[in-house]
């Protein structure tokens, strides 16, 4: 296994400045592409983003007319009370430092850009979004829906509405009406926080960086064999001694309930529901480290910074690993306000298939006793899935007919699946062998693999009904600083975005690239960097 290397954010962030600069230097010599060609014989004037070009894809786009243009008289209005105004006050901190306008919040008269919470169509995340020259106007059903009517606006912006300091312009928003709403009801990004230890500024980071294509779920990876992530009163060794170190050694690191608090407070400002993942009864090891009488034997081993898998479980015939979880899934479920609680099962080689029946037949209950709905790893299917559980499949294209018809037969006797096929979403796999992060056990996963699937089709025998959603996981054996996630999940992440969102009809490879392409002077004024995939057809040099 690839230890990892210090000297990769210096290389990254060189290699960014190279990209940043031949982001300025194309959009000197021919801002088509971000800003918008002139509109007239050499007017010089920019023309506004289509409609069309944003990411993830909106169901219905009809473009005309003549574009908005937000100026220093532009007013922000809400209605809907509260929760607009917090919408409303999330795009006008994003639109003031590189506009320089005011861009005051009102609740009654002309505005240029008004947030409207009115009943319609919209379901619970849906929106419109109509730009006329007057102004343009996002309405939904829910707060969620205008937030992600806002993210979509942002994108009909240039690129430089993303930039802290004080930018020309002009700001223009094309003309025309976007009609939206999710394919899917679960789309999320899981980030491992156990592999190594992320601080709560980086969660927000990823937060923000998720949620600009309208994923709705953070799922945190938040004990494994190397770190125990998160403090629970009732067995405090777990997060003082288990959370003390990470791969390849270093000091680690956990959340405090008010950390966890923060991070969970941060996505719901964000319309993200964060999923917590205890995962049992294998990935345990920090946990039997810390205490002893979890082991069948007695015996604490010692605390791991490896990358290996399946060698550890908690002692199944042992009344007191139930005692543990009750407590665990206790704490963490009242910190938590979303629906579900991961509870991992995967990789349990450890564990004999007798002794993993009876430990899920006996945890899902306490998961429920808590108000919460089990989502597992597809393993779960090998035991029986609680009534409402959701199962996450994680396998390959080359995993077993057996184990996808089991997941099949489960998802037919009514369990929802989410899907994270790790040979296409999991976006810590390596590019290439020459990606100098990632890992590679489920191959290399180019820009188009992880974009070219479809998720209602993917899994043979699973009902298109019985799939609730997808999901982009992160591992971070190999990935520590800010960039390096950046540098793996950017291109990857907004495709599984789309794949979530956007209808299957507009799944197109070839037109997906280039909206993918014309992303690329976003992610630079954000501070994002990516790999610049041959894939796709980036502003040159």
């Amino acid at each position: 296994m690839r230890r990892h290397h210090r000297t990769t954010p210096r290389n990254l962030r060189t290699a960014r400045l190279a990209r940043i600069l031949g982001s300025l230097l194309l959009v000197a010599a021919a801002g088509a592409v971000t800003a918008g060609a002139a509109p007239g014989k050499g007017s010089g004037r920019p023309a506004a983003i289509p409609l069309d070009q944003v990411i993830p894809a909106p169901a219905s786009v009809r473009p005309g007319g003549s574009p908005y243009r937000i100026t220093a008289a532009t007013r922000i209005r809400v209605d809907g009370g509260a929760d607009a105004r917090r919408v409303g006050a999330y795009l006008a901190d994003i639109l003031r430092p590189s506009t320089g306008y005011r861009l005051p919040l009102v609740t009654s008269g002309a505005a240029g850009i008004r947030l409207k919470l009115a009943k319609g169509p919209y379901g619970t995340e849906g929106y419109r979004l109509d730009s006329r020259p007057a102004g343009v106007t996002i309405t939904a059903a829910a707060p969620a829906g205008l937030f992600h009517g806002v993210q979509t606006l942002r994108q009909l912006l240039p690129p430089a509405v993303e930039k802290k300091t004080v930018q020309p312009g002009p700001w223009l928003v094309a003309g025309g009406t976007v009609e939206d709403r999710p394919r899917y009801a679960y789309r999320g990004a899981m980030l491992d926080v156990s592999r190594h230890f992320l601080t709560v500024e980086q969660v927000k980071r990823y937060i923000d960086e998720i949620a600009l294509y309208k994923l709705n779920t953070l799922h945190l990876h938040l004990s494994d064999d190397q770190g125990w992530r998160i403090a629970i009163d009732s067995w405090p060794r777990l997060a003082a001694y288990g959370g003390s170190t990470q791969v390849g050694g270093g000091p680690g690191g956990y959340y405090t309930k008010d950390d966890y608090r923060e991070i969970v407070r941060y996505a719901a400002s964000r319309y993200l529901e964060v999923v917590p993942e205890i995962d049992t009864p294998g990935h345990t090891n920090a946990a039997l480290a810390s205490y002893a009488e979890l082991t069948c034997d007695g015996v604490a081993p010692p605390l791991y910074t490896g990358t290996s898998v399946g060698f550890s479980s908690l002692c199944v015939g042992k009344d007191i690993t139930y005692t543990f979880l009750d407590d665990v899934i206790r704490e963490v479920a009242a910190l938590t306000p979303g629906r579900y609680l991961h509870i991992g099962g995967d990789e349990a080689h450890s564990t004999s298939h007798e002794d993993y029946v009876k430990f899920m037949d006996r945890v899902q209950p306490i998961v429920a006793k808590y108000g919460k709905t089990v989502i597992g790893w597809h393993q779960l299917t090998g035991a029986t899935p609680a009534k409402g559980a959701l199962v996450q499949y994680w396998g390959l294209d080359s995993t077993s007919d057996t184990e996808k018809e089991q997941v099949a037969q489960a998802a037919r006797n009514g369990t929802g699946v989410i899907l994270s096929p790790a040979d296409r979403v999991y976006v810590d796999m390596k590019y290439t062998p020459d990606t100098p992060l990632g890992k590679s056990w489920a191959g290399y996963v180019e820009v188009q693999r992880s974009y070219d699937w479809d998720p209602g089709s993917y899994l043979p025998g699973v009902p298109a009904s019985a799939v609730k959603g997808v999901e982009a996981p992160l591992w971070t054996e190999t990935l520590s600083a800010s960039d390096e996630i950046d540098y793996m999940a950017f291109p990857r992440l907004p495709g599984a975005a789309e794949l979530g969102w956007s209808p299957a009809a507009t799944h197109d490879w070839d037109t997906y690239k280039v909206r993918l392409a014309a992303q690329a002077p976003r992610w630079d004024a954000l501070g994002i960097g990516y790999y610049r995939s041959p894939q796709v057809p980036w502003p040159a040099a």
